[in-house]
């Protein structure tokens, strides 16, 4: 006795993911960049350089507390090594708030192989006034990784006289 193959449908429970990045330029085949002239190297610029003024604060705003500026950079290169398990996920905790640490430490165990994040540039602006100082400040920075430039954001507050992560978005 034969058993009967009767043809059943399978379902699939993936999709096809569409690539939504236009195809690489293919540059015309051209040689090696020829090395500057002299003359080329010695020109002036075609426009002068300017000075550029510094940022100033909006709305009357005090700035941000330099501890606060500190706390920041130095919270964020942090974060950034994590990420890049050159130190340990426990280094965190005592810069981010409870709530969020678990939401960084999944970010970090996914890690990414795309190079060493570099700190590049980070700016703060003040959000909360208490008693005429900023009591929080909202953070945002650029890193490279690679040859990417990425950003993070996030908002450092005063929590019992120490500065805390208490947001975070990596990009």
């Amino acid at each position: 006795m034969t058993a009967s193959r009767i043809p059943t449908r399978r379902t699939s429970f993936t999709s096809p993911v569409v690539d939504y990045e236009p195809p690489p330029l293919a540059a015309p085949p051209i040689g090696p960049c020829p090395p500057p002239t002299s003359a080329a190297m010695h020109r002036r610029a075609s426009r002068p350089l300017r000075a550029v003024p510094a940022a100033t604060p909006h709305d009357g705003e005090p700035p941000p507390p330099q501890a606060a500026a500190v706390f920041a950079e130095t919270a964020l290169r942090r974060v950034l090594e994590v990420s890049d398990r050159r130190r340990p996920v426990a280094q965190l905790r005592p810069l981010v708030a409870p709530a969020l640490f678990d939401a960084v430490a999944a970010f970090t165990r996914a890690g990414s192989r795309d190079g060493t994040a570099v700190l590049r540039r980070v700016r703060l602006r003040s959000v909360h006034v208490l008693d005429g100082e900023a009591a929080a400040a909202e953070v945002f920075a650029t890193y490279s990784r690679g040859r990417r430039v990425r950003a993070i954001a996030g908002r450092v507050e005063l929590v019992k006289g120490r500065w805390m992560i208490v947001a975070l978005q990596v990009g």
